[in-house]
This record gives C-alpha cells, structure tokens and sequence, in this order.
C-alpha cells in the first residue's frame, strides 16, 4: 500500500492492480461487442480486414478504459482519522467526501472473481442514512484483502458493554448443503426461466437466426395439441429456470457462515465467485424478520433478515439479501438462530398470537374474489365485443383463479396476528411473502393508525410501527380497534395516550 503526502501524512492511495482489473474488465467487454461487429464486418470485407478492424477498435477501448483508471488511482486517496473517514478523488473537479466515525455503521467487503485472484476487496463505509448521490458512503475500490480487514476492524471495533467477553464471539449458523433445495421453491426459478427464453431469442436476433430457430421450435410441436405445445414449452421453460435457481443459490450462498465478533458485530460470509462479507452491529439491532414465501413455506423454512438501523444506505443497496441473516433453512434452524442473534432463550417470532376478527376474514375474501374476478371480467366483455377465443380465455382464467384464490385468502387470515414478548412487539401476516416481524418495542418511535370507512363498520383498523430500522413500518393489519389500541399503549407505554380521544358512547371506537 503506498501513501501520498509527506511524512506524518496518513493519506493512503488504492491499490494499483486496479488499473489491471480494469483492463481485463474492458478486454472482456471488446471480446463480448468484437464478436458480433467481427460477424458483421465479414460480410462486407475479408475476414483479415474485419478482424484487423475489430482488434484495433478493442485495442483501444481496452487502453482508454485502463488510463481512465489509471488517472483515478492517481487522483484517489483516502484517511482514516481519529474522528473523520476522508475519500479525496478527481481530475480536474476534486470531490471531497468525510463520514464522522462515530456515525459509521456498516464496513462491507465485497469481491468478484478478478479481484480475488489479484487477493483485492471493494471495501464501502456507510453510515446508514437515507441520503442521495452517495453522500452517506465511502467506497474504496480496490484496496488489498488485508488492508481491507483492517479497516473493517478499526472502524467497527466500538465494544459492547455489559456483555461477558464469552458470550461476545462466536459462530452462529454455518452452511449446510442440504438447504440448496429450498432453492427451485423459491419465485426465483420462473422468472429465470423467462429470462432464458427471452436471452435465447435476443441472441439468436443478435446472429439474424431468430427464424430460424422459432421455425425449429415448430417442426418439433408440429401436429402437438395447443395445450400439450404450451404446458411442455412452459416446463422445459420452467426446467432452465430450476437449473438457473440452484446456480444463482450456490454462487449466493456458498460458504456461509454468520458469526457475532467481540466488537459487538454480526458478519455474515458468502459467495462462491463474488465473496462478500456483510457486517451488522448488534447496537444497531432492533430485531429480526421470519420471511416465508409460500413455496418455502411448504417445505417447512424459512429465512431470517436483520431489522436494523445503517442498513439501506442508497439505491445500489435496496436488495433484500443486504439484510439475510439466514437463507432458507428448515424451521427449527430459523428458530435458533433467531434466538441466538436476539441473545434471547426462546425466540419471541415463535410466542402464541392474538388472533384477528372474522371481519379480517371476509375482507381477505372479498379483495381475493375481486382480484381473480377482474380479469375475468375484462375478458369476457372483451369476448363479447371481438373473439370467442377471450371468451374461452375468459373460462380457463375463471377455473383457475377462482379455485387458487378462496385458499390462499382463508391463508392470509390464518397468518394474521399479533403479540407482546417481553422486550418485543410481534406482528405476522401474508400469504405469499409471510412475514413475521419481531420488533424492540424500544426502537419504536411512533404509531400510525388507519380505518377505512369498510373497515369502520366492520370495526377493524391497521396499527403501523414506525421505527428507523429495517423497512421503517410494520403494520398490523385489521385487528380488532379496541383492542389494538390497548396493544399499542402497553406495547409503548405513553406514546400513543396523548392522541387517543374517546366519544361520549362508552363503545365508540378511539382515533388517533
């Protein structure tokens, strides 16, 4: 690691094999944009020509992508003080950027496959704050894995007091290969799959043999029923989304370990070709969420995410996996870690609920029964004025929605609850995406209170928690109104009394 400035000066410059990455990064794109020019060049001139053409256009976008780099290695420079983390960067404009130290709260290193080779990390400081154009981060990009961990430790090593030094560190879920087959459940194995069709026909475009390869796909379903055509192309379709779901969970999750440090911080490690290594301080932790999308659901698992403050920093970081703690795991391992990462004996996402009125029931009914109706609807009329072919659209989407949708409403209000657990406010709900938020009922800082004029006569409102940490709200949705707002006051005890005002009728609902 080299230094800039004189002696004393503490300024650091990056890490000069950045220059190298660039260049290996810009000679894969020349390759990636030569191909298809080398393919259609050829078909006007010799192929020496074109190719002498293409190697010289590579040439130098790969030399004006290194000396861009090299000129930013030059004019970057960063300081770790006492009190301030500085990133001075820029040519002709230098831009200046100093996070105070105490307002830090994440230090992640992140690596993909070239800079591990070279043994580098992109290492982003944040403070956590919800700010634009970057303002909250520092990224140092690349320096070396070492100098990496240094920082990583220097700036998040704050202590935690009143917690026995034996209780501090340790290692909390590591990965087991098992788990790898919550991974073609998951929603993320048919948008794959489209994805696949779609990328076969924008490369066969690319090469001018998209006929050819739709007319290839039809002599092998030629005297196939519609159906049979559609459900065997939607399977094999599905197949390539399976394929693409376990590769995307192994180059995820591979070597996963979630460990709490001394410093008072979780870390978690993955990654197979990018590594990543994600760190959380415990201080910063106002509680977990149980994550059950339908699919792992079924299979008896669930993942575990963080809600904590210093986590969404900016656009980049708004990913959902930011925040896991735990991927999909059976149960009873989502139940121990969360009870390990909360430091409490029993997890509190486990305590009994208080369930919701029938009213929430009829009201889950009713949107389901809307929501399958419409496009039936809209169908039909369509039907009616164009096509009998929307008509019989408009028959199968019926028999299918219809039937899917009563049992997943009737899921929905089985999910919905809420409880008190000690230190913690719980609240479930969902179906497709059930979630069940284990909240510090310190790290409430408000409550939101809404009815609908449905939900008044059917004397039911939705009580949201405002917190800074994780999504920011977690609602409670249709709980009885009488009862929730006596859940709120002992939930947080003088926060919500001063706006509760009662009517003359003793059975009148209060309003915040």
């Amino acid at each position: 690691m080299s230094t800039a400035g004189g002696p004393g000066d503490d300024w650091r410059r990056l890490d000069r094999g950045t220059v190298l990455v660039t260049a290996a990064v810009m000679a894969g794109v020349a390759g990636g944009a030569g191909l298809p020019a080398l393919l259609a060049l050829a078909g006007s001139m010799p192929w020496w020509q074109a190719f002498g053409w293409v190697a010289a256009g590579a040439l130098v976008l790969i030399a004006s992508g290194a000396g861009a780099d090299w000129l930013r290695w030059r004019r970057t420079r960063y300081r770790i003080g006492p009190e301030r983390a500085e990133l001075h960067t820029g040519l002709l404009l230098v831009k200046r950027r100093s996070l105070a130290r105490e307002r830090i709260r994440t230090v992640d290193l992140t690596a993909h496959p070239l800079l591990r080779i070279l043994g580098l990390v992109k290492v982003r400081i944040g403070t956590g704050e919800h700010t634009g154009g970057g303002e909250s981060t520092l990224e140092l990009d690349p320096v070396s894995r070492a100098e990496g961990e240094r920082l990583r430790q220097e700036l998040l090593a704050r202590g935690t007091a009143g917690v026995p030094e034996a209780e501090q560190e340790g290692t909390l879920a590591v990965l087991d290969p098992r788990w790898i087959r919550y991974a073609p459940v998951s929603f993320v194995a048919p948008l794959l799959g489209g994805a696949a069709v779609g990328a076969v026909m924008q490369v066969s475009q690319w090469f001018g043999v998209q006929t050819q390869v739709i007319d290839w796909v039809g002599e092998r379903v030629r005297g196939t029923p519609l159906l049979w055509t559609v459900v065997v192309l939607a399977a094999l379709a599905l197949v390539a989304g399976v394929v693409g779901a376990l590769g995307l969970w192994v180059e995820m999750w591979f070597g996963y370990r979630l460990e709490r440090e001394p410093a008072g911080t979780l870390r978690v490690r993955r990654g197979l070709f990018t590594s990543r290594s994600l760190s959380i301080e415990e201080r910063r932790l106002r509680g977990v969420e149980l994550v059950e999308p339908l699919g792992v659901r079924l299979c008896g698992a669930a993942r575990v995410d963080a809600v904590a403050t210093g986590l969404v920093k900016d656009g980049e970081d708004k990913n959902a996996d930011h925040r896991t703690l735990l991927p999909p795991a059976p149960a009873p391992v989502a139940d121990d870690v969360v009870a390990l990462v909360l430091r409490e004996p029993v997890p509190p996402t486990s305590a009994p609920l208080t369930a919701h009125p029938r009213a929430a029931r009829s009201r889950r009914l009713r949107w389901a029964l809307a929501a399958s109706l419409a496009p039936v609807l809209v169908l039909l009329v369509l039907g009616l004025c164009l096509t009998d072919v929307l008509l019989y659209a408009a028959a199968a989407c019926a028999a299918v929605a219809v039937p899917a949708a009563v049992p997943l409403a009737l899921d929905a209000y089985r999910s919905l609850g809420h409880a008190l657990d000690g230190d913690y406010l719980v609240a479930r709900s969902g179906t497709v995406r059930r979630g069940t938020v284990a909240l510090r009922r310190d790290g409430v800082i408000g409550w939101t209170l809404k009815q609908s004029w449905f939900q008044r006569r059917a004397g039911v409102l939705t009580l949201t928690a405002t917190t800074a940490a994780g999504d920011g709200a977690y609602p409670v949705y249709d709980a009885d109104e009488q009862e929730i707002l006596d859940f709120a006051a002992r939930a947080v005890p003088a926060l919500l009394e001063p706006f509760l005002e009662r009517s003359g009728d003793p059975g009148a609902p209060r309003g915040a």
